[in-house]
């Protein structure tokens, strides 16, 4: 997904957290080490000061080891490949699940879900992250985690002052991208991914799905679709004339500081991150920025992107560890936890009560913009499926090479679709 820094606040917060309930009194899981393997966003500093909490309670140890998002892919799959059980837990990508479950490489949750229910309060998460962060053809490989929703993030104050309404479609954002833009002032409109590979990827596919594109058809690979060509081809006119000079190299922290530190006036992004953009310490657009929903093109209707992580558990563990793996699970996901976490600044949701709470709402006033996305969430729109990481790999190439300039959009995704056909 990306790199962040959790707030200095959320980690302190964590500090005080009180690991309750009578459930919890009952785990008794010494000698027991838990090895999580976590990408490197704004929750994996916040497994890492939960640890010691869990482990004052149930007697489990617990280490996190924070991995970038490549060498998550990589050393994960080595470990279940080669089933040398290097890890106990994983935070499973969404666009991970298919792969998971048709390799069984972690353990199917389904019904230590439903005898776990009550505890749980499933009835609370909202069910298109139950579903997208984990679930697969009636398995679930993972339990939902970290919800992330796709918003528009954009700066309300340069709006105003062009005499800007905010975008409710995404020619609207487009001509305002242009518009705001003022190199003479390093000032941009626009700021996306353009690195190769799962950078560029996922960033393009979101636009590409409110504009009304598709990656399959029939379940077949669609990649050089008339729409898919439209889309692409506009995604690079935003690049050529309104980001910033590097943006074709930027992952998700350099796409995220330039919003941060105001050159950039639109960037679509991941709910996660919006909580930063209103510390002093990290942003320079406190007060000047506002979150509305990610536009659809025009006559098009809404497209709500939901992406983020489950946990899943290495189904080759032995039965002890599963067994204090999902106490770890349930009690992190847990309500109580999580209302701790956010207040302090983590800003991933996966319940209705988190959402409505008016704690939470005080904190982050955008968190009905987040509501209305998972209520509606399509997790689908990066498709699920087990030849995903190859398709990303080949749109992320195909992509960032319109981007430089290697070639047009047609072709690019012409010379795509022919590889991506070879995987089914």
């Amino acid at each position: 997904m990306k790199r962040s820094t959790i707030l200095a606040a959320g980690v302190a917060s964590i500090a005080c957290l009180v690991v309750a309930g009578p459930s919890w009194a009952d785990m008794k899981y010494d000698g027991v080490t838990l090895n999580i393997a976590s990408q490197n966003d704004q929750f994996a500093p916040v497994l890492a000061a939960l640890a010691p909490k869990f482990k004052a309670a149930t007697g489990a140890e617990v280490k996190v080891d924070i991995l970038n998002y490549p060498d998550l892919a990589t050393k994960t799959q080595a470990d279940f490949v080669g089933h040398t059980k290097g890890y106990d837990i994983v935070t499973m990508d969404i666009v991970w699940s298919g792969q998971y479950a048709e390799a069984g490489y972690t353990v199917d949750l389904t019904e230590w879900i439903k005898k776990d229910a009550d505890e749980i309060k499933v009835d609370d998460i909202y069910p298109s992250l139950m579903s997208a962060l984990g679930g697969w053809k009636g398995k679930q490989v993972a339990f939902p985690f970290a919800g992330y929703a796709n918003v528009l993030a954009y700066r309300k104050d340069l709006y105003e002052a062009a005499g800007l309404k905010p975008p409710t479609t995404m020619e609207e954002m487009v001509a305002a991208a242009l518009k705001l833009t003022d190199a003479s002032k390093k000032q941009y409109g626009f700021v996306a991914n353009g690195a190769k590979g799962p950078a560029v990827a996922q960033d393009w596919m979101q636009y590409n799905a409110q504009m009304g594109g598709s990656i399959l058809k029939d379940g077949k690979p669609a990649l050089n679709s008339e729409a898919n060509v439209k889309s692409l081809s506009v995604y690079n006119e935003l690049f050529q004339k309104a980001a910033p000079p590097g943006a074709a190299d930027y992952w998700w922290d350099g796409r995220e500081t330039a919003f941060k530190t105001g050159i950039a006036a639109n960037m679509e992004t991941w709910s996660i991150g919006a909580a930063g953009y209103s510390d002093p310490s990290q942003s320079k657009v406190v007060d000047k920025f506002a979150i509305e929903l990610a536009p659809p093109g025009a006559g098009l209707p809404k497209k709500y992107g939901i992406g983020g992580w489950g946990l899943a558990i290495n189904a080759d563990i032995d039965a002890k560890k599963k067994e204090a793996a999902w106490a770890f699970i349930k009690w992190v996901t847990s309500a109580s936890v999580a209302k701790e976490t956010n207040l302090g600044g983590l800003s991933s949701f996966i319940r209705k009560s988190q959402t409505h709470d008016p704690d939470v709402a005080k904190k982050y006033p955008f968190i009905s913009v987040i509501d209305e996305t998972f209520e509606h969430g399509d997790g689908e729109y990066r498709p699920r499926i087990p030849q995903y990481p190859q398709i990303q790999d080949i749109l992320g190439t195909a992509v960032n090479g319109v981007l430089v300039g290697n070639g047009d959009p047609k072709k690019a995704l012409d010379d795509a679709q022919a590889e991506a056909a070879k995987l089914f």
